[in-house]
């Protein structure tokens, strides 16, 4: 059964083995452990008992957030670990007062943008180049969490 839950230090490989999996340029374990402390990072695991099935970060600067990361491990997609992890950031944004969430995703990933758009974030700009490997311009998506910030 999956577990949302804040990510510890002994995560760290399990995050690691999902980045290389899931991303063209991967974050290294020293990028992934800096993620996981500090008063303005959250970093969330979707866990099947000790293994990391998924994970969400995020870094926040006053009232904005900003999500730098949502990965699932090929093994777990389609059984709602995404949708887990990204209504468990939202309510921990929404904790913490921010305005809004906001992220980048590739143009081309229909399944990570339909999975942003069913959380309620919607498409507000376009950043040329952002990815590289292969390059791809980056479609920057938000989630409003408080009215009057729209």
């Amino acid at each position: 059964m999956i577990q949302i839950s804040d990510a510890l230090p002994e995560h760290v490989d399990g995050i690691a083995a999902i980045e290389r999996e899931c991303f063209s340029d991967p974050w290294d374990r020293e990028t992934i452990a800096r993620q996981l402390s500090g008063p303005n990072h959250l970093f969330l695991t979707a866990m099947d008992g000790p293994r990391v099935a998924g994970y969400v970060g995020l870094m926040h600067v006053l009232d904005e957030g900003y999500i730098s990361n949502v990965a699932v491990s090929a093994g777990y997609r389609r059984q709602s670990v995404g949708d887990r992890l990204i209504d468990a950031l939202v309510a921990r944004g929404r904790d913490l007062r921010l305005s809004f969430l906001t992220l980048e995703v590739r143009r081309s990933n229909d399944p990570a943008t339909a999975l942003y758009a069913k959380h309620g974030f919607v498409p507000v700009g376009v950043r040329k180049n952002y990815y590289v490997k292969p390059k791809e311009d980056a479609i920057l998506m938000t989630l409003y969490l408080k009215e009057e910030t729209k």
